[in-house]
């Protein structure tokens, strides 16, 4: 849950630890969390009982991931309705915090494309690959080799040559040298 960003300096009083947990760019005293940095306060829900609180550099403020920003992620779990996965970079810069997000089934296609927003469970992101460039751009197969794509919906498997239904990326080459 990722509230908007408010700007604080050093020393500023930003909570009771009994209201939140220390993240980053803070300091305790006395049963308070005050700001170490100038920069945004970001209150994070890790799913613990208490959100953290961290205070970011106005620089890195820019790298949280927003609404239309293209991101990488890695896929944590699936189940039939939905895949969780990390967000790891955005853009072509790669993110030092753990973002959540989450692709709903009904997101992969280009359906419902203007329905995606920010999610708000537990700081997780709605994302979609309904863009014919987004999908999935490295896969493993059951065999453990990484899969070639051989079209926009199918990925195979080098080593048994299975081919496997996926959405295929269409990977910009800048992508591929990381």
């Amino acid at each position: 849950n990722m509230s908007p960003m408010k700007l604080c300096v050093p020393g500023d009083r930003l909570c009771s630890t009994e209201d939140c947990m220390p993240g980053t760019g803070v300091y305790l005293r006395h049963g308070y969390i005050y700001s170490s940095l100038a920069g945004y306060v970001l209150r994070k829900n890790e799913g613990e009982e208490l959100p953290v609180i961290s205070v970011v550099r106005e620089t890195e403020a820019q790298l949280l991931p927003d609404v239309g920003a293209i991101v990488t992620c890695k896929v944590t779990s699936i189940n039939p309705r939905f895949a969780k996965v990390h967000i790891l970079y955005v853009g072509s810069t790669p993110l030092k915090d753990r973002f959540r997000g989450t692709i709903r089934k009904e997101d992969v296609r280009a359906t419902e494309k203007d329905r995606i927003s920010l999610g708000d469970v537990q700081s997780n992101y709605l994302l979609t690959t309904a863009e014919n460039e987004l999908g999935v751009v490295v896969a493993h197969s059951e065999a453990g080799a990484q899969m070639v794509p051989i079209s926009w919906c199918e990925m195979q498997c080098p080593r048994t040559h299975a081919k496997e239904f996926r959405k295929v990326a269409r990977v910009q080459p800048e992508y591929l040298q990381a």
